[in-house]
């Protein structure tokens, strides 16, 4: 071994904790006493400790080593003086060859500092030193492995310690649990309970609320049958107060016999048909009485009873007027007769020679009592045709066949489904006359689940001509008639069949020339010997039995009617390009306004139809004809207006009211705004 690498071996056993002991090496005499009498004993081996280590190292010079051999000697001499020192032997020819490599392994490291010992110390400490440090190793080996068997004992302990704290952590893990699942359980109970509760509270008001809402409906009940038995009351005494009245009507109706005998007229008819109307009216109230109230239709057919009846009483005294001045005239052509007779016999006796000059007096004459012959003839003409069509479909109108049955059903939907569907939306408009047009021309159409064409009977074309025209005509009795605006898609879609097929447009005028003539225009005159229930028909008015429309509805429908007409003759063209002009345009308005001016006027009807007219079609014409319109409107206004106002009577007024408002204000104005409903289209 180097001295570079003994030198840090015995560094590291002086920074050893052994190497840090301080030893004293000035002895006292009590401690040289103690070492002089204690006696050193080594062992056999230790010869051969000393000459097989400290002769072998270069630090130690040959006069130490002997001197140390000589002290090993001498001291084991001392300590077996019996028995020869053994020689010295190799460790492998020895039976503790094992302890000898032991201490030769120990003593490695501790011959530098023995090197350095037998400097400043005595053999004797040095010898103890020797020992000390077997010993010392021995107590190192002994507490090494106490220490493991600690150590051991201490990992022992520390794994049961860490069973033992995961044991615990476990447990209070599971308590935990536990703990919260029972905290858990507590609160799903106390909501429950809360949940309880709430419902019974829920129960308790919803009961408390029905009962509130049956007291509601029961004062509303109450509130309603104090409704209803007003009403009912009030419903009683105005049926009672028509019947006061018609029962005066019908006293007013029946005039002396003899008064009747001496006009020479017959009013009977107007007698009968006023105590059956005043016999209808008594066994509603009768039944009305034994009712506990009258319903709102008894109080309607008590208002038209009593309109009928001033109507027929309006009607008599027409008659019993024309009678009257038909007696005062033969009264005074008689008078004037005898005075003739008398003026020639005074004329037979007077000188006179040459003829006699007549004085011819100017005639004026008044307005008209029927319309140009021109126009009578052709409403005489669309009439026939009218009527040559339905002869000609009455057969399959009145066919018992099933299929004719089926066909004519099927071809009925195909006509009225579409015109009941017509609406404000242009869209609509155009399907529908798309669908009618597609029908007219020969084409399938749709209905519901079925296909339709003209194909399917001889004489389906004519048919669908008559229905379609003739739903025309409804379609403006009901529809037009309570909202104006329908007036002009439902223009639209006629206007449009009528320019492409003229046969349907002209059945349409006949149709509309039957339920209202005063489209013609034309007033129907009363002849002798009718009787007044055809009149009336022929006049307008539908007739259910014998029971005649009131005035008021007669009056709507012929308004629905006529703005449909006005509507018709201002839209052309509305569905593409068609070469020839309109058939029925702007100048049949003109012509039939002009002819309404030369007319004598009718109560209600003349104001009624001019107002609804001139409401819809009047812009069109100012536009079209300028002056010459305000010219008409001024003659109306100045001429007809007044012999308007003579003919009605002071209670009816509302229409004559209208008109001349309306003329009014267009005259002011100069202007006569657009229709309701026209900017849509």
């Amino acid at each position: 071994m180097s001295s570079y690498r003994d030198w840090d071996t015995l560094e590291a056993l002086k920074n050893s904790p052994k190497g840090r002991l301080r030893y004293n090496q000035q002895c006292t005499p009590e401690e040289e006493d103690l070492l002089s009498q204690s006696i050193c004993m080594l062992s056999p081996y230790a010869g051969w400790v000393l000459e097989k280590i400290i002769p072998n190292k270069t630090l130690i010079n040959a006069s130490e080593c002997q001197e140390y051999m000589q002290d090993l000697n001498g001291l084991s001499s001392m300590s077996a003086p019996a028995s020869p020192v053994p020689p010295l032997i190799s460790p492998a020819e020895t039976d503790k060859k094992q302890e000898e490599q032991i201490i030769l392994e120990s003593c490695k490291d501790v011959d530098p500092f023995l090197r350095y010992l037998s400097r400043v110390c005595s053999w004797n400490q040095k010898l103890e030193i020797l020992f000390y440090s077997t010993f010392f190793q021995e107590e190192l080996n002994a507490r090494l492995d106490y220490v493991n068997r600690y150590n051991r004992s201490l990992a022992e302990k520390a794994a049961e310690q860490f069973k033992r704290f995961e044991e615990m952590l476990e447990l209070k893990q599971r308590q935990e649990k536990q703990k919260l699942e029972e905290q858990l359980e507590k609160d799903s109970k106390e909501a429950l309970e809360r949940q309880e509760k709430l419902k019974e509270e829920h129960r308790h008001r919803a009961k408390l609320l029905s009962l509130k809402l049956r007291e509601a409906e029961q004062q509303r009940q109450q509130e309603l049958e104090r409704t209803r038995q007003e009403e009912g009351r009030e419903r009683m005494r105005r049926l009672c107060a028509l019947q006061q009245e018609a029962l005066q009507l019908i006293q007013k109706i029946e005039i002396d016999q003899k008064l009747q005998e001496t006009l020479r007229v017959d009013l009977s008819i107007f007698s009968k048909r006023g105590n059956q109307i005043c016999g209808d009216l008594s066994n509603v109230v009768r039944s009305s009485s034994e009712g506990q109230f009258p319903s709102q239709d008894d109080v309607i057919f008590g208002e038209r009873s009593v309109q009928e009846l001033k109507l027929l009483f309006r009607d008599m005294e027409k008659e019993v007027a024309a009678a009257q001045g038909r007696y005062k005239a033969e009264e005074e052509a008689a008078k004037q007769k005898q005075k003739d007779a008398e003026q020639q016999q005074q004329q037979a006796k007077a000188q006179a020679s040459g003829p006699t000059q007549k004085k011819t007096q100017d005639k004026k004459e008044g307005l008209q009592s029927t319309s140009d012959k021109n126009i009578m003839e052709q409403y005489k003409e669309l009439l026939n045709r009218c009527d040559q069509c339905f002869n000609a479909i009455s057969a399959l109108l009145t066919s018992k066949d099933a299929k004719d049955k089926k066909t004519r059903f099927e071809l009925q939907k195909a006509v009225l489904l579409p015109v009941g569907q017509i609406s404000s939306d242009l869209t609509n408009v155009q399907e529908v006359f798309k669908k009618l047009n597609t029908l007219l021309t020969g084409g399938e159409v749709r209905t519901l689940e079925k296909s339709v064409s003209l194909s399917i009977h001889a004489l389906a074309s004519d048919f669908v001509n008559y229905k379609l025209a003739e739903r025309f005509v409804t379609q403006a009795e009901q529809e037009v008639a309570s909202h104006h605006e329908s007036a002009f898609p439902l223009a639209m879609v006629v206007s449009g069949i009528w320019e492409r097929h003229p046969q349907v447009g002209d059945l349409f005028l006949a149709h509309l020339y039957k339920k209202c003539p005063y489209s013609v225009p034309f007033y129907p005159a009363y002849k002798k010997g009718v009787p007044i229930i055809d009149y009336q028909r022929e006049l307008g008015y539908n007739i259910d039995g014998s029971v005649v429309e009131p005035q008021d509805r007669f009056l709507k429908r012929m308004s629905g009617m006529i703005r449909l007409y006005a509507a018709i003759i201002q839209i052309h063209n509305a569905f593409g390009t068609v070469q020839s002009h309109h058939p029925h345009g702007l100048n049949y308005g003109w012509r039939w306004l002009a002819q309404m001016l030369n007319l004598e006027p009718v109560v209600d009807i003349t104001a009624t139809l001019l107002y609804d007219f001139l409401e819809v079609c009047g812009n069109a014409l100012m536009k079209q004809y300028q002056d010459q319109f305000w010219k008409l409107i001024i003659l109306l206004k100045e001429e007809l207006f007044p012999r308007i106002q003579m003919v009605t009577a002071e209670g009816e007024m509302g229409a004559v009211v209208r008109l001349r408002s309306f003329l009014e204000n267009i005259l002011q104005r100069k202007t006569i705004p657009l229709p309701k409903g026209y900017q849509r289209f």
